[in-house]
């Protein structure tokens, strides 16, 4: 395939770099774009947990990049690698699972970053194809090409070393099985996110061991979740899922503290005018809440459809902005899945004096959740990382939201 067939250099350099903490190395990747033929863009997938959300999304997003730029993304699903347990960041070794139930949710995975990737020059592969293949003798060899001071090296290793906590050898093999799979495929480059970096460089190390033309690595951020804090975890009840609904996805976007938005363009979105978004949030010329729904339907349309935004948008300011609920309201953090009785909370948050008063401003209809009239005195309330609205008469609002 010739140069003609996909963009400018430049152009692919620079779509490239959005957003990129590391890019390894720059000249080795535009060589290898220079020589006209398609990359084999390599990403990971540990099918360890079936839910993808929007943190996902974001290095799923650079891979549709390569894929829009003429390049093929290479989706392994680490079926095998899963069995191990990738022990990045973790300060304890993971429990190992099945091939059975990494093979399930693998195929639940690839349903869902289908809403990300095209199927063009998509290629799925399964590690457990090759990797299950090696004999003892093979994984001698292949333990032998990594010292074990290289994988000390690794800062949760090292740290894990040093306090005395357990290391099982099968969690060195990690790294050396995660890089068996840039050999098998001959990867010209590797995505993933920081906390991948160490596994990402053994790949680059291994395929000099096998005589091949090392890869290149692009490591991406972590995306914080709608908490602005702790990276996007469904555990923490911060995420904006691949499999909420149009609405949900909305709500949660607008939760997020302003603070958020101007990265969550970056990383969530492939809008074009990224530097005037962030020009305008610095000058503070337009309320953050207006960007905020601009974000909130830039995700929804990569989701589903303009539509679906459209119609959230809607749906959203006949719940809120009509019903002239204040942007400052106070908010309320309660454990994930806990739940509360709506009459003991409106005692304990003091917005009604006793129980005998809550009751009798459900029965007189001044109480709503999220714009809907409450009528049962023993209802319930169960907080979502996007946040319930609770209405008490005509100017009291207080959103409970899972911590």
């Amino acid at each position: 395939m010739s140069t003609k067939n996909f963009p400018p250099l430049n152009e692919q350099m620079d779509a490239i770099r959005r957003g990129t903490i590391d890019l390894i190395n720059e000249e080795e990747l535009a060589k290898k774009i220079s020589k006209g033929r398609p990359l084999v863009a390599k990403l990971g997938a540990d099918p360890s947990s079936p839910d993808l959300h929007l943190g996902h999304a974001v290095v799923l997003g650079k891979l549709r990049t390569f894929q829009d730029l003429g390049h093929e993304a290479h989706l392994i699903v680490g079926d095998f690698t899963a069995m191990i347990g990738d022990p990045s960041g973790r300060s304890k070794t993971r429990p190992m699972l099945t091939v059975e139930e990494t093979r399930q949710n693998g195929k639940t995975y690839i349903e869902q970053v289908s809403k990300v990737l095209s199927n063009d020059r998509l290629v799925v592969h399964y590690n457990n194809d090759w990797l299950g293949r090696l004999t003892f003798p093979d994984v001698i060899k292949l333990a032998g090409s990594y010292t074990v001071s290289q994988m000390l090296e690794r800062e949760d290793f090292h740290k894990r070393f040093n306090e005395e906590q357990p290391i099982s050898l099968h969690e060195f093999l990690y790294p050396l099985a995660q890089a068996m799979d840039s050999v098998e495929i001959r990867s010209d480059i590797e995505l993933g996110g920081t906390d991948q970096k160490f596994n990402l460089l053994v790949g680059r190390e291994l395929q000099r061991h096998f005589d091949q033309e090392p890869q290149c690595i692009l490591t991406m951020p972590l995306l914080e979740g709608t908490d602005g804090v702790r990276k996007m975890s469904k555990s923490y009840g911060n995420s904006i899922n691949f499999n909420d609904s149009a609405d949900e996805m909305f709500g949660k976007t607008m939760s997020i503290p302003d603070s958020a938005i101007y990265k969550y363009f970056l990383l969530a979105t492939k809008v074009k005018d990224i530097a005037e978004i962030k020009s305008v949030l610095e000058s503070g010329e337009e309320n953050p809440r207006n960007i905020k729904v601009r974000l909130a339907q830039e995700i929804i349309r990569q989701f589903y459809d303009p539509s679906a935004a459209d119609n959230a948008l809607q749906r959203f300011e006949q719940m809120f902005v009509k019903k002239e609920t204040p942007d400052d309201i106070e908010v309320l953090l309660l454990p994930i899945g806990s739940e509360c009785v709506v009459v003991d909370l409106m005692v304990e948050t003091k917005m009604a004096a006793t129980k005998s008063e809550a009751r009798r401003l459900i029965q007189g209809g001044g109480v709503s959740l999220n714009g809907e009239k409450v009528s049962n005195e023993r209802a319930t309330l169960i907080p979502t990382s996007a946040g319930v609205v609770l209405k008490v008469g005509k100017r009291r609002y207080l959103k409970v939201k899972s911590a």
